[in-house]
Parts: C-alpha cells; sequence; structure tokens
C-alpha cells in the first residue's frame, strides 16, 4: 500500500495574545496511514480560518489519498490570567488550571518561560511541500479528467462495438444464406463441365478413329510408294542393262564401220594393186603376146577375171555392209522402241511418283493438322480439368475463409462481450464506489454542519491505475478549561473535524 498524510492548521487571532495548540499525529486505515496536525489560537471572541491539503507518498505507482482523523489541541489564556489547556482525538480529554485569584492587587510577576521564544516546530521546506502538493493534485486531476475521457471512449467503443455486431450478426445470416445458394451454383457449373468433359471425350472418340482411318489410307499409300519405288529402281535396272546394250551395239556399230572403212580401205588398196598388176600385167602380156602370139597364139580374158573378183569382192562387200547396216538399224530401233517404251514408263513412274509425293504431303500435313487437334482437345480437357479443379478448390477455400472469418468474427465478438463485460463491472464499481464516497462526504458534511465548525471544502482525486478501498475517518472536539482568578476568567476552546477516503492501487 502506499502511505499518505494530511496536514491542517487553523490560526484564531485573539485581542490579547495569540495561543498555539500541541500538535498530534493520527493513522488512517484501509491501506493508507497519514498525520494531521492542527494549531490553534483562540480566544475570547476570536475568529479564525482553517485550510486542509492532501497529499500522497507511496513506494509504488499506485494512488492513494487520505484524510484521517486529526488529533487536536487548544491552548486558551484569559485576561484575569487563567489559561486552560484541552485536546482530544475521538474521545477528547481536557483539563485545565489557574492559580485561584483573589479580590486584591496582587504582584506583578514575569514568567520567564513565557518570554522564550516559542517553538512552533514548523517544517521550513513547508512551502515546497504544498508546491509539491499543488503540482500533485494537479496531476492527479489531469488523471482523473484522462479517466473521465477514457470511460466516454470505452462506452463510445462499446457502441461500436454493438455496432459491429450487430453488422456480423447480419453478415453471418447473409454469409449462411449465401452459402446456401452457392451449392447449386456450383453444382450447376460442376455438371456443365461434366457435360463439356463428355462432349470432348465423344469428339476424341471421334477423331481417334478419323486418325486411325487416317492412318490405315497412309500406310496404303505408304506401300503403294514402295511397290512404286520398286517398279522405278527395277525399271532403272532394266534401262541400265539395255544402256549397255545400246552401247555395246554402239561399239559394234562402231567396229563395223571401223571394219567397212578398214575393207574399203583394203579394197581401194587391192583396187590399185589390182590395177597396177593389171597394167603391169597388161604390159607384160604385150610383151608376151608378142611372144606368145609368136609362140602359140593363146589370149588370156585378165579384164573379165579382174572384174569378175571385183564384182566378187564388191558383192562380198555390199553384202556386209547391207547385212550390217540392216543389223544396226534393227536393234537401234529396237533399242530405240523400248527405250521410248521405258521412257514413257519412267515418265509415267515420275508423275505417279509426283502425284503420291503430293498426296504423301497432303495427307501429312493432314495428319498433322488432326494431331494438333487431337492435341488442341487434349489439352482444352486438361484445362477444363484443371479449371474445374481450381474451381472447386477455390470454392473450398473461400468456404473455409469465410468459416474462419465468421469463427474469428465470433470469437472476437465474444471477446469485445467479455471486454464490455468487464467494463461495465469496473464502471458499475466504480459507480458503487463514488456514490460510497459521495454518501461518506455527505454525511461528514451534515455532522459538521450539526457541529457548526466552518464548512470545509473536499477535493477528490483518482487516479486510473487502480482502486482499493482505504480511507480513515475521525473527528475530536477539544477540551474546554475554564481557570478564573483576580477577578477575571478566559477559556479556550479547541475543535477540528475531519474525514478522509483513499483510492489506491
Amino acid at each position: 500500500g502506499g502511505r499518505s498524510y494530511s496536514a491542517a492548521s487553523a490560526i484564531i487571532p485573539s485581542s490579547n495574545r495569540a495561543g498555539f495548540s500541541s500538535m498530534s499525529m493520527a493513522r488512517s486505515g484501509g491501506g493508507g496511514g497519514g498525520f494531521g496536525r492542527l494549531i490553534g489560537g483562540g480566544g475570547g471572541g476570536g475568529g479564525g480560518f482553517g485550510s486542509r491539503s492532501l497529499y500522497n507518498l507511496g513506494g509504488s505507482k499506485r494512488i492513494s489519498i487520505g484524510v484521517g482523523s486529526s488529533f487536536r489541541a487548544a491552548f486558551g489564556s484569559g485576561a484575569g490570567g487563567g489559561s486552560g489547556l484541552g485536546g482530544g482525538g475521538r474521545n477528547p480529554v481536557g483539563f485545565g488550571g489557574g492559580p485561584a485569584g483573589v479580590g486584591t492587587i496582587q504582584e506583578v510577576s514575569v514568567n520567564q518561560s513565557l518570554l522564550a521564544p516559542l517553538n512552533l516546530e514548523i517544517d521550513p521546506n513547508i512551502h515546497q511541500v504544498r508546491k509539491d502538493e499543488k503540482e500533485q493534485i494537479k496531476t492527479l486531476n489531469n488523471k482523473f479528467a484522462s479517466f473521465i475521457d477514457k470511460v466516454r471512449f470505452l462506452e463510445q467503443q462499446n457502441k461500436v462495438l454493438e455496432t459491429k455486431w450487430t453488422l456480423l450478426q447480419d453478415q453471418g445470416q447473409k454469409n449462411t444464406s449465401g452459402k446456401n445458394n452457392l451449392d447449386p451454383l456450383f453444382e450447376a457449373y460442376i455438371n456443365n463441365l461434366k457435360r463439356q468433359l463428355a462432349n470432348l471425350l465423344n469428339e476424341r472418340g471421334r477423331m481417334d478413329g478419323e486418325l486411325k482411318n487416317m492412318q490405315d489410307l497412309v500406310e496404303d499409300f505408304k506401300n503403294k510408294y514402295e511397290e512404286e519405288i520398286n517398279r522405278r529402281t527395277a525399271a532403272e535396272n532394266e534401262f541400265v542393262v539395255l544402256k549397255k546394250d545400246v552401247d555395246a551395239a554402239y561399239m559394234n556399230k562402231v567396229e563395223l564401220e571401223a571394219k567397212v572403212d578398214a575393207l574399203t580401205d583394203e579394197l581401194s588398196f587391192l583396187r590399185a594393186l589390182y590395177e597396177a598388176e593389171l597394167a603391169q600385167l597388161s604390159a607384160q602380156a604385150s610383151d608376151t603376146a608378142v611372144i606368145l602370139s609368136m609362140d602359140n597364139n593363146r589370149d588370156l580374158d585378165l579384164s573379165s577375171i579382174i572384174a569378175e573378183v571385183k564384182a566378187q569382192y564388191e558383192d562380198i562387200a555390199n553384202k556386209s555392209r547391207a547385212e550390217a547396216e540392216a543389223w544396226y538399224q534393227t536393234k537401234f530401233e529396237e533399242l530405240q522402241a523400248t527405250a521410248g517404251k521405258h521412257g514413257d514408263d519412267l515418265r509415267n513412274t515420275k508423275g505417279e511418283i509426283s502425284e503420291l509425293n503430293r498426296l504423301i504431303q497432303r495427307i501429312r500435313s493432314e495428319i498433322e493438322n488432326t494431331r494438333n487437334q487431337c492435341a488442341n482437345l487434349q489439352t482444352a480437357v486438361g484445362d477444363s480439368e484443371g479449371r474445374g479443379e481450381l474451381a472447386l478448390k477455390d470454392a473450398k477455400a473461400k468456404m473455409i475463409d469465410l468459416e474462419d472469418a465468421l469463427q474469428k468474427a465470433k470469437a472476437d465478438m465474444a471477446r469485445q462481450v467479455r471486454e464490455y463485460q468487464e467494463l461495465m463491472n469496473v464502471k458499475l464499481a466504480l459507480d458503487i464506489e463514488i456514490a460510497t464516497y459521495r454518501k461518506l462526504l455527505e454525511g461528514e458534511e451534515s455532522r459538521l454542519s450539526g457541529e457548526g465548525l466552518n464548512p470545509i471544502s473536499y477535493s477528490v482525486i483518482s487516479s486510473s491505475s487502480g482502486i482499493a478501498g482505504g480511507g480513515g475517518f475521525g473527528g475530536g472536539f477539544g477540551g474546554l478549561s475554564l481557570s478564573g482568578g483576580g477577578g477575571g476568567s478566559g477559556f479556550g476552546l479547541g475543535g477540528g473535524g475531519g474525514s478522509g477516503f483513499g483510492l489506491g492501487g
């Protein structure tokens, strides 16, 4: 707990002299301690004033304020030399005394103790303490104002939380209805995706059948193409063989022409030779004829013999030439016919090969297009399945998020309701405590007003750090002493009342 003290002082001037009461110490209950001091002087018919201050010193950061009951003492002196001292706490005790006076003039005596300086026991740091008290009171007042602002802010927050709670309830109802409304939409979307998937599967089956037929057709054309390639290879081989035959025939022709030329040259040579021999023989024959004519008169017909031989050789040469030319012409015509036939076959084969190549290219392009369509369809099917799965996952994730948000909102709402309930409990406790302290203050004021004392102003400072009950209450009435002597009388009256309460954490 903390420790607090209060100090009060009252000075009542008199027409003769001032009197001061003694100092007393008191503690308040409820976890706080304090002391009170009343300094008063009185005389007959004097007025007075009073001041009170509240201060707190604690070992912790919590605030405790208390006004403890004060112990009072009063001292009075009369004109007749009488004096009295009274003091009291809750049970005042007073005493008074003075020498009994007589009606004669007494000897004037001086009490040296009265001439000594009064030991008022005033703290020299009282001004700093009071200044600190004022600053502390300002701080506490500011804290009290901030506490009031915080209470208002919490009330506003309470209204905001109530509004949020209402909105969350409405949203929860809407989300529940929206969730019920989303299920048919998701089912319809899933059924649509399933229908699209079935259509794509049917289209895929049809395209697979077409692809199989196209592959069979391509295989057939491939076989035909291989057959045509084989036929072309055979024709080329036959053409090579025929070309070799033509080359051989041409070589034979060249050889025969060379032989014809050789035979022609030989024939020319033989003709020249025969002519030379014939001329020589003719010359010899003319000489011999002379001789023979002289001898036996015989005539040889060399011209006819030479003509006959020449005719025979020419006939042989012509026959050989005719046979060679006929054979060469026949072979050449046969080769030309064969070459023309094979050339036509080759051209036809080349045309068919070109058509087959074009057909193969077209079929390949169709196959490639079909494959691309199949790949696109498979991609579309995969994309549709992926989109469907993503849509389902997204829907499930959204449902989970909505459920999490709803649970979080419910937890937040419960927490805010608990905080609001705690704040309301704290506010109710504060209201009860403030009402209690107000009743105590009103009762104390009414009690002090009933005793006829000066009105006392109270200031209540509360802190927002915590609440703790503690206080002390006390009141007392100073004793009364009357003394008389020497034809005079005097009395001193001292009294005071105090109350206090403390708030501490």
